[in-house]
């Protein structure tokens, strides 16, 4: 008979092996990450992301990225991805939307597998916008990177410490994994969790969902043995088929709950949001 410490070393052995066969793996599992457009700056996402990261007990490694400053927060700072001394895992980009089709470009140089783009000012601000995100797709279809956003407000993995968000507050470990377009409703709901002692198995804001969609995280929530069941606050379907097709095989073994407003024309407007700094 195992002891409980023999235990928990084949129950996260497993989680681990189970997690890297996901495509998703880089984004929801990272060991190094670096924080593109991190700052001092008070107020600023790309301060407040970068301080997160620190605070969750995220016990993997965080580079600040900016080539205007030596050190963020006392922390020895890189003025470009490739110059950044390991292999990064995850990009978080909390830069202004002109300049990420060009950092995309040299993420995938550096051969960095997975990018959550926080900012904002893309096709949520009409055309010009929208060809930033083409911009962004082709470069990272060219180079087989995954990309949550833009847009949005991030990804927490709670088990792991992950806030890879603007938000102040990781939420609670727990079993119920949470999706959401609107960044504006994760915080509103963060806060509620907190009140009635919910916990989460994973904690995401999609925001445009330019690259991984509805499909592509109901299927990593599946295959999450943390995850018991599945809610989703849905805005737009984005690709229908993947959806359908996530959504039917998950709901076999997991209870999958979605929210979906938006029938007026004014409920379907995307939410106004600041540009990051």
């Amino acid at each position: 008979m195992q002891n409980s410490s023999s235990s928990q070393r084949v129950e996260s052995a497993h989680d681990i092996l189970h997690a890297r066969q996901h495509p998703l793996y880089p984004i929801v599992s990272p060991r190094v990450i670096a924080v593109i457009g991190a700052t001092e700056t008070p107020n600023s996402v790309g301060r407040t992301v970068f301080n997160n990261l620190g605070r969750g007990g995220f016990e993997g490694v965080v580079y600040p990225v900016n080539p205007k400053r030596s050190s963020v927060l006392c922390v020895k700072a890189y003025p470009n991805i490739s110059s950044v001394p390991e292999k990064v895992d995850l990009a978080l980009i909390c830069t202004p939307a002109p300049s990420v089709p060009g950092i995309i470009r040299e993420c995938i140089r550096a051969g960095v597998p997975g990018a959550i783009i926080i900012s904002a000012g893309f096709k949520e601000i009409g055309a010009v916008g929208a060809g930033y995100e083409q911009e962004i797709l082709a470069e990272a279809r060219k180079g087989g990177m995954r990309i949550v956003g833009p847009n949005c407000l991030g990804m927490m993995i709670p088990k792991i410490g992950l806030n890879a968000t603007f938000a102040t507050t990781i939420a609670k470990p727990g079993s119920v994994g949470f999706l959401s377009q609107s960044g504006a409703l994760c915080t509103a709901i963060l806060d509620w969790s907190f009140k009635e002692n919910v916990g989460f198995s994973a904690f995401a804001s999609l925001g445009s969902m330019l690259d991984v969609s509805w499909g592509d995280l109901i299927y990593y929530l599946g295959d999450d043995p943390n995850t018991r069941s599945i809610v989703m606050y849905m805005e737009t379907i984005g690709d229908a088929r993947a959806f359908l097709s996530a959504a039917r095989e998950v709901a076999l073994t997991k209870p999958i709950i979605v929210i979906k407003p938006g029938r007026t024309e004014q409920a379907a407007r995307p939410p106004h949001r600041t540009r990051a700094h």
